[in-house]
């Protein structure tokens, strides 16, 4: 048996916590393999592929590129908390061997969490274009450029055209990415049961505009106005997306992605506890 390791390198506690567990596991016959450092090594392709489990020893962050690396593949993953939020996350330090053992022997609940796929073109000045294909567990979000000009976009549901905004931009969701940047902009807090994703305008300008929900099997499509050719950006978990500097975002495709994520937790309510905990100051009630 193998565990990936994704630790967060610029904190030294989680790197001491990752040599912890490489040590647990080496005493059970299971080998540990470790992520690289993404600063010093930027464009290394990592593959859990002969890994039966994910292990990220940070925050959301660290769990969002851990679940980049695994992709549509469906490893199982487990989150143990040494960032500032640890809302996706399992188990703080003091339980991190506790909780992946329970995990290897299968005592974890499997939370199936929706992904999305997003194909992004972008627009050359020689008058051609490209692709880029994007994978997200939290969302996709067109946003303005640094100059701070507001973006201008027509927004489809699977063909149906739904308006044409203004504003800051627009966030595409998944149920685990609801709680995210889709809700500073407004939108709701959405069970992870929901496998449908969630559509929020950013400060759009109008009070017309509101969030909604769509079906799983519908497709989002947001196209970029040339008559507001402004700077904008594209982005994917926080990530942009850009396979060079040349090009410039005119359109994107998001759908439901082909495999969930499955993220390890202590039962079914962990969801609503976190929730309470993060979001509405219950700790410890």
């Amino acid at each position: 048996m193998k565990v990936f390791i994704v630790p967060n390198y610029a904190r030294p506690d989680a790197v001491e916590g990752a040599h912890a567990l490489e040590h647990w596991l080496s005493g059970q016959g299971v080998e540990a393999v470790w992520a690289h450092d993404k600063k010093r090594y930027p464009d290394y392709v990592e593959n859990p592929s002969a890994c039966q489990l994910v292990v990220s020893l940070g925050g959301d962050g660290t769990l969002l590129r851990a679940a980049r690396i695994v992709g549509y593949s469906q490893i199982p993953m487990l989150g143990i908390s040494y960032g500032h939020l640890g809302f996706l996350t399992t188990a703080g330090p003091d339980k991190l061997i506790q909780t992946v053992e329970s995990a290897l022997d299968g005592k974890l609940h499997v939370s199936h969490r929706a992904t999305l796929a997003i194909e992004s073109t972008f627009a050359c000045e020689d008058g051609g274009t490209y692709q880029v294909n994007s994978f997200a567990l939290n969302d996709f979000a067109v946003s303005r450029g640094g100059q701070g000009d507001m973006v201008q976009f027509e927004v489809s549901v699977s063909g149906n055209h739904i308006d044409t905004l203004r504003g800051d931009g627009f966030v595409v969701s998944t149920a685990t990415g609801s709680t995210g940047y889709a809700l500073a902009a407004g939108g709701p807090i959405v069970t992870p049961e929901f496998s449908g994703m969630v559509c929020v305008p950013i400060a759009p300008h109008t009070i017309m505009a509101r969030a909604f929900l769509t079906a799983p099997s519908d497709v989002v499509e947001i196209e970029m106005s040339p008559e507001r050719p402004v700077a904008r950006h594209f982005f994917a978990d926080g990530q942009n997306v850009r396979q060079c500097q040349e090009g410039v975002p005119v359109h994107a495709t998001v759908r439901r992605g082909p495999g969930d994520i499955l993220l390890l937790d202590h039962s079914a309510q962990s969801f609503y506890n976190s929730v309470s905990r993060v979001f509405y100051g219950r700790a410890g009630r």
